[in-house]
């Protein structure tokens, strides 16, 4: 292993364009784009800050763009959205301070080119990983839940908006995961990789899928 390794640019070969990958990829961005925003609005309400318009909600999508741009150019292999994890973790400290971010931001990137201190945050054992999951995907979970107070569910159709749009949001995504774990591909199974991509993997996303179903049936 190496000790130091400093990352640079097109690293793996020159880049390539295709069609068909570059719409699953814009499918895939869109379905982080929805899970950004509730981890935004989720990060907001714990900070104490006042409610994001619109402005700065998508200010925040486009640097979550730049930063995607960012990972295909150093090449590596996955995307970047926001983090619910750090979501969760501001709200159990409650530190919302930008400069605690920054530093945190210096020491990954520091951490990143020690190929050792890598290998020590890769053992950290799963079990450890899930527990600390819990309590930050719960957080931000009841970040959200707690808008609720804003609506009223004394009235019949936010009820069965609300019920239906949580249920097939775990219903569906739970479908396709097991489908494809079970059978290596998609519910969705053409000749065409970049369609069952742009299919497969929105529906796979509990976020997508329970925010779409709300925002059309309200």
């Amino acid at each position: 292993m190496n000790r130091i390794r400093v990352p640079y640019p097109f690293q793996w070969g020159a880049p390539t364009f295709d069609a068909g990958e570059a719409f699953a990829m814009m499918a895939a961005s869109f379905v982080a784009l929805v899970e950004s925003t509730g981890t935004f609005l989720a990060v907001a309400r714990y900070a104490s800050a006042t409610p994001m318009p619109p402005s700065i909600l998508s200010r925040g999508i486009g640097w979550q763009g730049i930063g995607i741009l960012f990972s295909g150019i150093f090449g590596t292999g996955n995307g970047s959205s926001v983090s619910v994890e750090n979501g969760g973790l501001l709200a159990m400290t409650r530190v919302g301070s930008r400069r605690v971010v920054q530093i945190s931001a210096g020491f990954m990137i520091f951490f990143s080119i020690l190929g050792k201190f890598g290998a020590v945050f890769a053992s950290i054992p799963a079990p450890i990983i899930a527990a600390l999951y819990s309590l930050f995907f719960g957080y931000v979970g009841s970040g959200g839940l707690s808008l609720l107070q804003f609506c009223n569910l004394n009235n019949f159709k936010i009820k069965f908006i609300l019920g239906f749009s949580v249920f097939m949001g775990l219903s569906i995504p739970q479908y396709f995961n097991e489908y494809t774990a079970i059978n290596g591909f998609g519910p969705v199974h053409t000749g065409a990789r970049w369609f069952n991509d742009m299919i497969n993997v929105p529906f796979s996303s509990e976020a997508f899928v329970a925010g779409s179903l709300a925002m059309f049936l309200d």
